[in-house]
This record gives structure tokens, C-alpha cells and sequence, in this order.
């Protein structure tokens, strides 16, 4: 559940989730939760919650379990309660990272993301020390194989009430919006028929860091790969352009 940055890295992003389906599947239980508390258990009223069910199948997590997520919380059983914190800090190379986490452990959560900071020679900094290089958007991400007439994609997102619409990457196009319109507009290009590559609310850099160190790389990499198998680690989103 990586957040987003550059789309070229969506591959990689993608292998490691599949490395590590079995916390994959728990963070998306943790958001049908707190999707659940916060607007109630129907999807069709509840765009938050249809957004993480959508994301969830599309990883291949089974139905029963989505259920069993969603019963969970309409239940208000013990233990559901979850603090949303974000972390901020420096990886190799001077890369700019974010990390959003659910926990109902704070203590342990904090040891947990100061560990992988330290590891791989990073630095967890204080609130503030890298979010203003980011801005709060919503990004949709759509394939240039499955959708080859770019006119077409990009009036159609135009359409549904996109802020920005780009075709930069040689893979995707990516469709901007403003964080209050991501759910409309991301409703309105299912209802049109599209099928997302990936799609994400939350930081998008605003300037990228270049690393060309080959064990810098190789540090970023790693240190992903942790933050992708700790299950109190829902996304980050780093300006690394690789």
C-alpha cells in the first residue's frame, strides 16, 4: 500500500506488497475500519469505504475477509480503535519520506519506523521537517497499454471534475485532483468504465531528489521493503526520482 510518488517505481511497489500479502491484507483491514467508523458500513454511501474495497480486491484480498473486516468494525469490537499518526524524515541519499501509520500502539509504532529510519541510514526528523515539500492531492493512475487514445482519457477526466491531467510517463497517465474531489471524480471514471492501475489520497512531492549513489539506492529499496511488511505502516510517499 505504498503511496505514490513517480509512477515508474508502480512495479516495484507492486512486488514487494505481493512479497508481503499477509500484512497487506491486515492494513487493509485496519482501513476498512476506520473507512467503516467514519461513514458507515454501506459502500454506495460511502465513498472512502467502496475507494479501500476497490483496492483491497484489486490485491487480491479475498471477499470473505473484506466482510469479516467490514462486520468487525460495524460491530465496534474491541481493539478497533486505530490513531492515525504520520512521521516525517530524511532516507538515503536525502530522499524525503512520509509515513502514514494506524496504530493502537504508539510506542511501538514510533520504536518500529526510528528502527527502519536508523537501519538504512536515514533520519526521522520532527513534524514538519519534510511535509512542506509535499501538497495534498488525489492522484489516479491509468494505463497507456489499456487505454491508448490519450485525447479521450484526458477529456473524460477533465470531465468528471479533474484538476490536472498528465501523460508524462511512457507507462500511465495520471489525473490530478483537489483532495475534496478525489472520490467524485474517482466514482465518476469508474461509472465511465475505467480500471485503475493504482489510485492514492495523500502527499505528492512537488520536487524530486535525485540519487545516482548505487548503495544509497540500494538502501532506499531495503528500507521500503521494511516499511511495505510492518503491518502499523499503511503508506508513505517519498520524492525519490529514480
Amino acid at each position: 500500500m505504498s503511496g505514490h510518488s513517480k509512477w515508474s517505481n508502480i512495479k516495484r511497489k507492486k512486488e514487494a506488497a505481493d512479497a508481503a500479502k499477509g500484512a497487506v491484507f491486515t492494513k487493509f483491514a485496519k482501513e476498512i475500519a476506520v473507512a467503516v467508523k467514519a461513514g458507515g458500513a454501506d459502500p454506495n454511501g460511502n465513498s472512502r469505504l467502496k475507494d479501500v474495497i476497490a483496492k483491497a480486491k484489486a490485491a487480491n484480498m479475498p471477499n470473505d475477509n473484506i466482510n469479516r473486516a467490514i462486520k468487525k468494525a460495524a460491530g465496534a469490537g474491541e481493539g478497533d480503535d486505530y490513531e492515525e499518526i504520520t512521521y516525517e524524515g530524511y532516507g538515503p541519499g536525502g530522499v524525503a519520506i512520509m509515513v502514514r501509520a494506524l496504530t493502537n500502539n504508539r510506542n511501538r509504532t514510533a520504536a518500529d519506523v526510528r528502527h527502519i529510519f536508523d537501519k538504512h541510514g536515514g533520519n526521522l526528523g520532527t513534524p514538519g521537517s519534510v511535509s512542506f515539500l509535499f501538497e495534498e492531492k488525489g492522484v489516479i493512475v491509468i494505463s497507456k497499454e489499456e487505454y491508448e487514445d490519450e485525447d479521450t482519457v484526458m477529456m473524460d477526466a477533465l470531465d468528471c471534475g479533474a484538476a490536472d491531467f498528465t501523460s508524462d510517463d511512457d507507462e500511465f497517465y495520471e489525473v490530478i485532483t483537489s483532495p475534496d474531489d478525489y472520490y467524485t471524480v474517482r466514482d465518476a471514471l469508474e461509472e465511465k468504465g475505467y480500471v485503475f492501475e493504482d489510485s492514492n489520497l495523500g502527499p505528492v512531492a512537488t520536487t524530486g531528489t535525485k540519487v545516482t549513489d548505487e548503495a544509497a539506492c540500494e538502501s532506499l529499496e531495503k528500507m521500503f521493503e521494511m516499511m511495505e511488511e510492518n503491518e502499523d505502516i499503511q503508506e508513505f510517499y517519498h520524492n525519490w526520482e529514480s
